[in-house]
């Protein structure tokens, strides 16, 4: 167990550039083959991980070279630092979406689909834009909305990211 560990520590960039594809992979799925139009904080939990990915590709990138490989410690704390910014991020939307706080006011009130239907009343200038709202959850699964999830799956991240860090000063 503990080999394995290291062995993802070790590769954590590259595990890290997957995970953060993954996410970008699957809001996009929800957007375009679930209807589920993205609202304000969803669009700025996917920039976390368009940042996350940024830096991990970067990492793998420059810590090839000899003489920054001993700072890869560095590009994993800057991924932790992304991850936490982003678990932030998808708590304040949760809480949002459970009332427990107000969610941004350019962001609250109804929420919308996107499908043919909509799509083509836009185009011929008849539809009626309500954007997505950020305090309604558009989709639950097993009691937790897509921010929800975020949450937990940011706090894994970082989890990660942290071992990683750990793994290589342990090695420095």
């Amino acid at each position: 167990m503990i080999g394995l560990i290291r062995a993802i520590c070790d590769r954590w960039l590259s595990w890290a550039l997957f995970s953060a594809a993954l996410m970008l992979a699957v809001a996009h799925a929800f957007e375009t083959f679930g209807g589920y139009a993205p609202c304000t904080l969803c669009l700025r939990q996917r920039e976390v991980y368009w940042v996350a990915g940024t830096v991990a590709l970067a990492g793998i990138v420059l810590t090839r070279l000899p003489s920054v490989r001993r700072w890869r410690w560095a590009f994993n704390a800057a991924l932790a630092v992304i991850f936490a910014y982003g678990l932030y991020l998808a708590i304040y939307h949760s809480g949002a979406e459970w009332k427990w706080w107000p969610g941004p006011t350019q962001c609250s009130g109804g929420g919308a689909k996107v499908d043919l239907n909509s799509l083509t009343a836009l185009a011929n200038g008849t539809a009626k834009i309500k954007p997505p709202a950020c305090d309604q959850a558009a989709w639950r699964w097993l009691g937790l909305s897509m921010a929800g999830w975020n949450a937990l799956i940011s706090l894994k991240l970082i989890a990660w990211s942290v071992l990683a860090v750990l793994n290589d000063r342990r090695r420095a």
